[in-house]
């Protein structure tokens, strides 16, 4: 185990200075993190929010990626020092300059994000980058790695990597890198409660992090993080937590038409303009713009006044099925590429109008459908004091984990929903049976 006299300068809990950030928490920071927080780069996450268009349904929830981005340096910061002075093979297997990337990562994790950057990337569309590989320009480009480079002594291109998960598994300790991104990890700890607590709903907030985190251990093939007896109850609710979050607040119906919205708004007026602009702008830029280009398409206006200026007109749900109840259209529409929904839409909005005096435009029907990217799966063992297993799966002890995390997560929190225009909601008088029959015969149409 190591001496805390040895511990890096960032891991000793008295600090030159603090950086007070909800709720009521300091984060100590050394110098040299100061030194990367003043990077503008760094300092572009104060203008990105980190639950972007949620905070139409829940308005407290403006907190920016900047916050969140303290926040899991901090949980890093508690996760690194904890492991490095309680489990010895750990200590001896990471070494300084390995310490010193992972604190970087935690710290930069989030900087490639743009406005939005979650709901663009799911559209998969060639002319947005990954916001990993922005991430990558930004930490070797030449503010952030000159700071790397002279004030940590570290290679910039391994924090990017680490932070990317590109490097060999082999030549790298993986365990900082599930630390970083796993079932567990520093940035699923944050954000659950972060959101939580912005959002002033109480579902994110229910789990112990300071007794998970103590009851953080290597795994048994050396590379996975693992969990003590002890935090077996932390887990269980965090798994509770990340179901309860995603179903009440990230796939609120509300949220989902508006970022249904945007996602269209985005398809639509992606070839007006360079879109490797929007990469590079603030939230509020980003919203003019996309004001500005969306004059020409009088739909497209009205979607881009609802969400960024000051007209009120979300899209209305008008079905929504989900695996359990209705499983062949969740096989016919979850995970298309976002071009087919697109098609789906409008062909959806051709049989509706057939029986209305006014046909529906194309664009007045919206289908927002689980993405083609899966969420990670909450796979964690726990290492036992007793019993002929070392380790055993966490969900082969726990009922709770066992039905809310074995499954496929998305099938169960993310659901398959048709919005309509607000302006033509009260024109279908159709059940959710009959719309089912007719979407379920326009996909069986489409490519």
């Amino acid at each position: 185990m190591v001496h805390l006299a040895a511990l890096l300068p960032e891991l000793d809990v008295i600090q030159s200075r603090l950086i007070r950030i909800p709720d009521q928490v300091d984060v100590p920071v050394s110098q040299r993190v100061i030194a990367i927080l003043d990077t503008p780069e760094l300092q572009r996450l104060r203008e990105i929010s980190q639950l972007g268009l949620v905070a139409l349904v829940y308005p407290g929830a403006v907190h920016s990626r900047f916050e969140h981005s303290l926040g899991v340096y901090r949980l890093g910061c508690l996760t690194l020092r904890h492991l490095l002075v309680s489990n010895a093979d750990f200590a001896a297997s990471v070494s300084e300059s390995e310490q010193k990337i992972f604190l970087l990562a935690a710290l930069l994790h989030d900087i490639g994000h743009w406005p939005f950057c979650h709901a663009i990337e799911d559209l998969r569309l060639p002319e947005f980058p990954k916001h990993e590989s922005l991430a990558r320009a930004l930490i070797c480009g030449p503010n952030i790695a000159e700071v790397i480079h002279t004030r940590w002594g570290v290679d910039p291109a391994e924090v990017a990597n680490l932070i990317g998960a590109t490097r060999d598994r082999n030549s790298y300790p993986s365990v900082l890198q599930n630390l970083l991104s796993g079932p567990v990890d520093i940035d699923k700890m944050d954000y659950l409660q972060r959101d939580s607590l912005h959002a002033g709903v109480p579902y994110g907030r229910n789990f112990d992090v300071g007794r998970l985190i103590s009851s953080l251990c290597v795994g048994r093939d050396g590379h996975s993080i693992a969990i003590t007896e002890k935090g077996k109850t932390a887990a269980e609710m965090m798994v509770f937590a990340r179901y309860v979050m995603f179903s009440e607040v990230y796939w609120h119906h509300t949220v989902r038409s508006a970022t249904s919205m945007l996602q269209r708004l985005i398809f639509e007026l992606r070839g007006c303009c360079d879109c490797t602009e929007w990469l590079k702008q603030s939230e509020r830029e980003f919203g003019e713009q996309l004001l500005a280009l969306s004059v020409h398409k009088p739909h497209m206006q009205e979607m881009a006044q609802t969400l960024f200026g000051r007209q009120r007109g979300l899209y209305k749900q008008l079905a929504q099925f989900t695996l359990s109840g209705s499983p062949e259209i969740f096989e016919a529409v979850a995970r298309r590429p976002y071009a087919a929904l697109v098609h789906i839409g409008e062909r959806l909005a051709e049989e509706l109008s057939r029986s209305l005096p006014h046909p529906l435009v194309p664009a007045d029907i919206l289908i927002d459908a689980p993405p083609v990217k899966l969420e990670v799966q909450f796979k964690v063992d726990v290492r036992q004091s007793h019993g002929t297993e070392p380790f055993v799966a966490l969900s082969k002890i726990s009922p709770v984990v066992r039905s809310l995390a074995t499954e496929q997560f998305d099938n169960f929190v993310k659901r398959i929903r048709i919005f309509i225009s607000p302006k033509r909601a009260g024109d279908i008088k159709l059940g959710e049976t009959e719309l089912a029959e007719i979407l379920l015969a326009v996909c069986q149409d489409s490519p």
